[in-house]
């Protein structure tokens, strides 16, 4: 598969529409199938029962209409919520989570059990009858006057009941969603993860391997590299007998004429054509295979947190404590990407360096002048640090986090004077010796 087929399918379960469209499609084909059950005589149990009472033509016309029109009301409401949580978080925390709400599963799931009900109630009430109605003139049709679907009715009264539950856990998911040590838990939860899937191998200590060098394969369009096919670049690499060392990750903005790689082994011009739909280019940045875009969405939160319009430190240290917990991950992780699987140790692509230098200076180096003017923020930022390195043993790792301890240091005493300086300095006085 190329990257423009696996991003798009990446993308478009993603997508807010997706799961609505599913199960309307899903809930059509079981209102057939469930009409179909009910002319085939499969409800005649029900109608003999005792314990339930069989429903009227007229009585089931007006339980389908009600419900039908119940369903597409409660899902304009509940779009209407999501909008305005979605409005007020992303311009709270930031424009960049207006994906991560946008993407919640749950809030996809709810809008999509109201509409697939809704579509099922619509088509069943399609094929209710009532006595006195002429039958249909279709041949092969059912001859009899009047028809209530008995089977499909009760059907309709569990997905009632579901949606239901579904109203109650929806109204609790929301204002619980845009809480904001929600909202740091949902992107801390996931860049670990992703942390631990991009470096799999963990107690190791080896750094990125370099480039190979070679002759330079030029981009051709414009945009945000939004994912990567490394499979599909060690089979062509494998192929023409060369080596590819990648000068973008994904995330890096590219425009026209800017490196994509270093091709050596072979002439570029070869391949070139095939080796760029390998990259997909898009106007935005997202989370697949690009763990720096959730480490950003922490410091931007984080930022705009210690601004002086808002100034609230207490949710900078919340995205404080995640950043340490990703960054200490990081430290303890063999930071060559696994892109080739079972032959990595000769693997023909190399991706482009990422040492643990690099996410340390993208973390905690992006958001250090803003924590050096809060007292409070700068003291838990050298514990963050400081615990952090705990499970790091690799000393040029822990030497890294002390440079930040210590330009952190350096930028509170521009920012800070008096008592507040102090008890920064007394801070990291033990955080310099628990380091050492």
């Amino acid at each position: 598969m190329t990257a423009e087929i696996r991003f798009f399918w990446a993308r478009l379960n993603a997508n807010y529409w997706f799961y609505p469209a599913l199960f309307s499609i899903l809930a059509a084909l079981l209102a057939f199938v469930m009409v179909y059950l009910d002319r085939s005589g499969f409800s005649q149990p029900l109608n003999d029962a005792e314990w339930l009472v069989s429903v009227r033509p007229k009585g089931a016309a007006d339980i389908l209409t009600v419900m039908a029109g119940a369903m597409i009301g409660v899902a304009s409401t509940v779009f209407s919520i999501t909008i305005v949580a979605v409005s007020y978080a992303s311009g709270t925390y930031g424009p960049r989570l207006l994906t991560n709400f946008m993407e919640d599963r749950r809030n996809q799931v709810s809008l999509a059990t109201f509409i697939g009900t809704f579509v099922y109630a619509l088509i069943v009430l399609r094929s209710v009858r009532a006595e006195d109605e002429s039958p249909a003139a279709a041949a092969g049709a059912d001859s009899l006057p009047g028809f209530a679907p008995q089977l499909s009715l009760l059907v309709a009264y569990l997905l009632m009941v579901v949606c239901v539950g579904v109203l109650v856990f929806f109204l609790n998911h929301v204002p619980s969603s845009i809480r904001i040590n929600k909202v740091l838990e949902a992107i801390g939860t996931r860049l670990l993860k992703a942390i631990r899937t991009t470096y799999p191998v963990e107690d190791e200590f080896a750094e990125a391997l370099e480039s190979q060098g070679g002759k330079t394969l030029k981009a051709r369009g414009t945009g945000y590299v939004q994912m990567i096919d490394f499979e599909d670049l060690e089979k062509k690499a494998r192929d023409c007998g060369c080596t590819f060392s990648l000068k973008v990750r994904t995330g890096d903005f590219v425009h026209r004429d800017l490196p994509l790689m270093e091709i050596k082994g072979c002439d570029p011009e070869e391949i070139c054509e095939s080796v760029r739909e390998d990259f997909t280019l898009g106007p935005v940045r997202t989370p697949e295979q690009d763990p720096q875009f959730l480490i950003d969405e922490l410091v931007e939160i984080g930022l705009r947190a210690l601004s002086p319009g808002i100034n609230d430190p207490f949710t900078a240290i919340t995205a404080l404590h995640w950043l340490g917990a990703s960054i200490s991950e990081i430290g303890r992780r063999d930071l060559r990407k696994d892109v080739c699987g079972e032959d990595a140790e000769d693997c023909p692509v190399i991706p482009m360096s990422d040492d643990f230098a690099h996410y340390l200076k993208r973390g905690f180096g992006s958001i250090r002048s803003a924590v050096s003017s809060s007292p409070n923020a700068a003291i838990v930022m050298l514990d963050v640090l400081q615990n952090a390195a705990v499970p790091i043993s690799h000393s040029g790792r822990r030497a890294s986090i002390k440079e930040q301890g210590d330009l952190l240091m350096t930028q509170a005493q521009i920012a800070l004077s008096g008592p507040d300086l102090q008890a920064v300095r007394e801070r990291h006085d033990d955080f310099t010796r628990a380091l050492s």
